[in-house]
């Protein structure tokens, strides 16, 4: 299996070479715990989420992508935020493809389901905002929680 490298204005970063979008989902439980998963690829917390396919929405691919790493089924709810800052690329060392960032990050909640990992996920889990901090995660995924949780009257655009 490759490993996901984020770099964010990074002078050494490669230069990328595709722009595929994805997303992101938090879930909050009642007890206002956020669904978190330890990705395969690079060790990092992160939201659940991934790649839109072709021939589904965005909401679609946010459900079909929360059910596939956490086992958890869910209801879209709202837009947190747009990211697409140029600086940030990911390189998947699979296939050496290098993505701009371009996510868009909902709200979820849930609607069933069962907490389980799956290929991309090595741990999931419900982690305390309090306890996000303490996570080993990429920046832009810090500032994407960070963003939910800040609660603002419009969709963040980045």
């Amino acid at each position: 299996m490759g490993r996901r490298i984020d770099y964010y204005d990074d002078p050494n970063a490669p230069e990328a070479n595709s722009l595929v979008p994805a997303v992101n989902v938090v879930v909050e439980n009642d007890k206002g715990e956020i669904l978190m998963i330890r990705r395969t690829d690079n060790d990092n917390w992160a939201l659940p989420g991934g790649a839109i396919d072709l021939g589904e929405s965005v909401t679609q691919a946010a459900i079909r992508e929360t059910k596939e790493e956490t086992g958890i089924d869910v209801e879209i709810t709202g837009l947190v935020g747009i990211y697409s800052d140029p600086k940030h690329v990911i390189h998947y060392t699979s296939n050496d493809e290098v993505r701009q960032e371009f996510s868009l990050l909902l709200k979820g909640r849930v609607v069933g389901g069962y907490l389980r990992t799956s290929d991309e996920s090595s741990e999931v889990t419900w982690i305390a905002r309090t306890r996000l901090c303490d996570l080993r995660m990429d920046e832009s995924m810090a500032q994407r929680i960070r963003d939910s949780l800040a609660n603002y009257a419009g969709a963040v655009v980045k």
